[in-house]
C-alpha cells in the first residue's frame, strides 16, 4: 500500500504523528530548565515552546515524564538504603544467634536463661517490620520500573546454594542444560550507589573537609614514635597508637568506638622509581590508578571535579569512588566514596590526601555510615634522580558485619590486607614495570627475535591480561559467586558474566576459583607455578607435555618479574601459544596466563595494536598467610601462604546462552585436579 495515498487525518497518519524524538539541543535545554524549575507554569512552557519549536503540550508531557523518572530514582535510592538496613539487621541476628550458642551461665556453668541474655522475639518482630517496609518500597519501585523488583538474596552465611545442581552425585550431568541464573547482570546482590556530584551548597563544606584532612595527613606522615609504634617484633612496619591519636586528633566525644569497629592504620615509606609529578598524575587519574593497582583496586571512577588545579595537580580536589579487593571470591570488596585533594607543599614536595565523605550524605547513598577512610594519603618528595621518596599513611575505621573467611582473617584483621605496606609495595612494583617499558629498545636475548615495537605491544597486551584477571576475582555485590557442592576436596566458587567487549571472546564466560592454604613459603609456590619447565606437573590442559619459552621480556629487577610467550611441544597443539606474566613484590605475587593463537601472536610481535585480541586469563594469586585454621590440630601452625587458583572458560559464543551443568562440572574438576597436582609436587598433599 502506498502511504502517500492515505487520506488526510487517517488513523495511520495520526499514529505516526504521536512519536517525536527530541533533538540533543532540545533535551539539553529542557534538562537545564528542569534543574531550575521542575514545575514550569503556562508562561514558562510557552516560552520554551517558542524557543525550542515544540508544542506546549509536548513541553508539558516532557516535564511530567521527567518528574516521574526522578521520583523513580529517589524510590530506588531509598529502597537500596532500606535493603542495606534490612541486611544489616539480619546479619546481626545471625551473629547474635551464633554467640548465644557459646554463652554459659556464670553461676552454674549451664545454658543461659533466654530472657536474661537474648530477646529473640524482639528480633523476629523487628525483622518482620523491616520486611513489610521493604515489600512496600519494592512494590512502589516495581510500578515505576515496569517489572517485578528482585529483593535481597539470603545472607551468604546461611549457606543455601543458589545452584540447584547434583554435581556432587553426578546425577544431572547427562541431562539437558540447566537454567542457572548466575549471570552478573541478573544478580540480585545489593549494588553500591555511586554518589551524585557535589551540589553548590555542599562545595564549601567539602573544600573545608579536604583542607583539614590535608593538615592531618601531613602531621601523621611527619609524626614520630609518640603516635606510630612498631607492629609485630622483627617487623619494620608502623601501626597507629589509637589512644594517642584520639587524644591529638579526635573531636570531643568522637573518640568512642563501638566494639564492632576495627581501626586499621599503618604507615610505610620507601623509594619509588618515578618522578613526583608523574606520581601525582597517577593519583589524580582514576584510569591510571586502576592500572597501577589492579590487585587492590578493582574499580575506580571520578564522580566529580570540585577544583581543577594547575595542570590538574596542585590544589586539585576531586570526589572519587573505588572498590578495594583481595583477589579471592571469599572476601567481600570494600566500597568507598571519598575526597582526594592534591597540593604542592613546596618545590619538589607534594601531598595527596584522602578522606571519606561525612554525615548523612554518605548514609543516603548506601555507604555503611560507620565504615570510612580517615585522613590518609601520601607525602611525595622528589629525589631529582628519577626516584621519589613516598611516605604512605593508610587509616580506616571498618565496621565488621560478616565473619571473615578463616584463610584471610589474620590478613584482614591485622590491617595488612589494605595497609600502607601493601599499597607501597604495589606502587614500587608498578613503577618498576612502567620504567621497564621505556627501556624496551635495549636489546635483550630473545629466542624469537621480537622487535622493540613487538615487546611494547606484548607488554600492553599483558597489562590488559593482568588487569582483567584481577577484576575477574572481584567479590563486589554485582559479581555474585556461588559455592559448588562438588566431589573435590576444595571449595570451588563460580560466577558468570556476558562478555561483549573486544577484550574477551564474545559470549558467556564462566569464572571459577578456590582459595587454599599451603604450608610452603609464598616465594617457593611462585617460583614453581611460573617455571615453564615445571608447568606439565600442574597444568591439566598441557596433558603432561613440556612447554618451551620462545620469548621473554624482563620488567623488573627480580628475575621472576617478566612476560613470557610459551609454546607447547605437543604436535597436536602447535596452533596455540600461552602469554604469561609473573610478578612478585613484598606483599604477594601473581602468575597470570592466557592462550592466544598464532595469528594473534604474530600481530603482537609485529608491534601492531593488540587491543582487539580477545583474552581469557587464568592464574594464581599468592598472598602471605599464617595458616590459621588450615590445620586445627596444630598448636603453632607452620608459615605458609594463601593461594587463589582461578580459571575462566567460554561457555558459549552466544551472549544469550545459559550455563549448563557440564561446564560447571568441567571447571570444578579442572580446579580440583590442579590443586591436587600442585600439592603433590610441593609435598603438601595432606593439607
Amino acid at each position: 500500500m502506498d502511504f502517500g495515498d492515505e487520506p488526510e487525518g487517517s488513523d495511520s497518519q495520526r499514529q505516526r504523528k504521536r512519536y517525536h524524538r527530541h533533538t540533543p539541543r532540545q533535551i539539553q535545554q529542557l534538562e537545564a530548565m528542569f534543574k531550575e524549575c521542575p514545575h514550569p507554569d503556562e508562561n514558562q512552557r510557552a516560552a520554551l515552546s517558542r524557543e525550542l519549536g515544540l508544542e506546549p503540550r509536548q513541553i508539558k508531557f516532557w516535564f511530567q515524564n521527567r518528574r516521574t523518572q526522578m521520583k523513580a530514582q529517589h524510590e530506588r535510592a531509598d529502597n537500596c538504603f532500606l535493603r542495606a538496613e534490612n541486611d544489616k539487621i539480619r546479619c546481626e541476628n545471625i551473629t547474635m544467634r551464633e554467640a548465644l550458642k557459646n554463652v554459659i551461665c556464670p553461676s552454674c556453668g549451664g545454658p543461659p536463661v533466654d530472657e536474661d541474655f537474648f530477646d529473640e522475639q524482639k528480633l523476629r518482630m523487628e525483622n518482620a517490620r523491616l520486611k513489610e517496609e521493604l515489600d512496600r518500597v519494592s512494590s512502589i519501585t516495581s510500578k515505576y520500573l515496569g517489572r517485578p523488583f528482585t529483593q535481597m538474596p539470603p545472607v551468604p552465611t546461611m549457606s543455601v546454594s543458589s545452584l540447584d545442581l547434583s554435581v556432587g552425585g553426578m546425577g544431572s550431568l547427562g541431562g539437558p542444560s540447566l537454567d542457572l541464573d548466575l549471570l552478573s547482570g541478573c544478580s540480585s546482590g545489593l549494588p553500591y550507589q555511586v554518589p551524585a556530584p557535589v551540589t553548590e551548597m555542599e562545595r564549601p563544606m567539602m573544600v573545608d573537609m579536604a583542607a583539614r584532612a590535608m593538615d592531618e595527613l601531613i602531621r601523621l606522615a611527619q609524626a614520630g614514635e609518640q603516635i606510630w609504634v612498631k607492629g609485630v617484633p622483627g617487623d619494620a612496619r608502623e601501626v597507629l597508637d589509637v589512644g594517642t591519636y584520639d587524644s591529638l586528633f579526635a573531636k570531643p566525644g568522637a573518640a568512642f568506638r563501638p566494639p564492632d569497629i576495627n581501626v586499621e592504620a599503618s604507615r610505610d615509606s620507601g623509594l619509588v622509581f618515578m618522578s613526583a609529578v608523574a606520581l601525582v598524575d597517577v593519583f589524580m587519574d582514576t584510569n591510571k590508578w586502576m592500572e597501577f593497582f589492579p590487585g587492590i583496586v578493582s574499580k575506580a571512577q571520578t564522580v566529580d571535579v570540585l577544583v581543577n588545579g594547575l595542570g590538574g595537580r596542585s590544589e586539585s580536589l576531586i570526589m572519587m569512588y573505588e572498590e578495594l579487593h583481595i583477589m579471592t571470591p571469599v572476601v567481600p570488596t570494600r566500597e568507598l566514596s571519598f575526597l582526594r585533594y592534591c597540593k604542592q607543599i613546596e618545590q619538589g614536595l607534594w601531598a595527596v590526601a584522602d578522606v571519606s565523605l561525612e554525615g548523612q550524605r554518605d548514609a543516603h547513598y548506601g555507604v555503611p555510615s560507620r565504615s570510612r577512610r580517615m585522613p590518609s594519603g601520601c607525602l611525595i618528595a622528589d629525589m631529582s634522580n628519577g626516584y621519589s621518596k613516598v611516605t604512605w599513611v593508610e587509616h580506616m575505621e571498618i565496621e565488621q558485619m560478616l565473619p571473615i573467611n578463616v584463610l584471610y582473617r589474620n590478613l584482614v584483621l591485622s590491617g595488612a590486607a589494605f595497609g600502607a605496606h601493601r599499597w607501597l609495595a604495589a606502587l614500587q612494583r608498578a613503577c618498576e614495570r612502567f620504567a621497564s617499558v621505556a627501556t624496551l629498545g635495549v636489546p635483550h636475548h630473545d629466542v624469537a627475535g621480537v622487535t622493540p615495537e613487538g615487546k611494547r605491544s606484548m607488554t600492553k597486551l599483558s597489562q590488559r591480561m593482568v588487569s582483567s584477571f584481577c577484576a575477574s576475582l572481584s567479590s563486589s555485590p554485582l559479581q555474585r559467586w556461588t559455592l559448588l557442592s562438588g566431589t573435590t576436596d576444595v571449595s570451588v566458587r563460580v560466577s558468570t558474566h556476558r562478555s561483549t567487549d573486544s577484550g574477551q571472546p564474545n559470549g558467556v564466560v564462566l569464572s571459577a576459583a578456590t582459595s587454599i592454604w599451603l604450608p610452603v613459603p609464598g616465594d617457593h609456590v611462585f617460583a614453581f607455578v611460573r617455571d615453564e619447565n615445571a608447568r606439565s606437573q600442574w597444568d591439566v590442559l598441557s596433558h603432561g607435555n613440556q612447554v618451551q619459552e620462545v620469548s621473554r621480556i624482563p620488567n623488573g629487577s627480580n628475575p621472576g618479574n617478566c612476560i613470557s610467550l610459551l609454546r607447547g611441544l605437543n604436535a597436536n597443539q602447535n596452533s596455540m601459544l600461552i602469554l604469561q606474566e609473573s610478578c612478585t613484590d613484598a606483599s604477594g605475587a601473581l602468575v597470570v596466563y592466557s592462550p592466544i593463537d598464532i595469528p594473534a601472536a604474530n600481530v603482537v610481535m609485529s608491534g601492531e595494536d593488540p587491543s582487539g585480541i580477545p583474552l581469557l586469563p587464568s592464574g594464581f594469586a599468592i598472598l602471605p598467610g599464617s595458616g590459621a585454621g588450615a590445620s586445627s590440630s596444630a598448636v603453632v601452625p607452620p608459615p605458609g601462604c594463601v593461594v587463589t587458583v582461578a580459571f575462566q572458560i567460554l561457555v558459549s559464543n552466544l551472549p544469550s546462552s545459559r550455563l549448563n551443568a557440564e561446564s560447571v562440572a568441567t571447571v570444578n574438576s579442572l580446579i580440583g585436579t590442579t590443586v591436587q597436582q600442585i600439592k603433590a609436587a610441593l609435598n603438601c598433599a595432606g593439607h
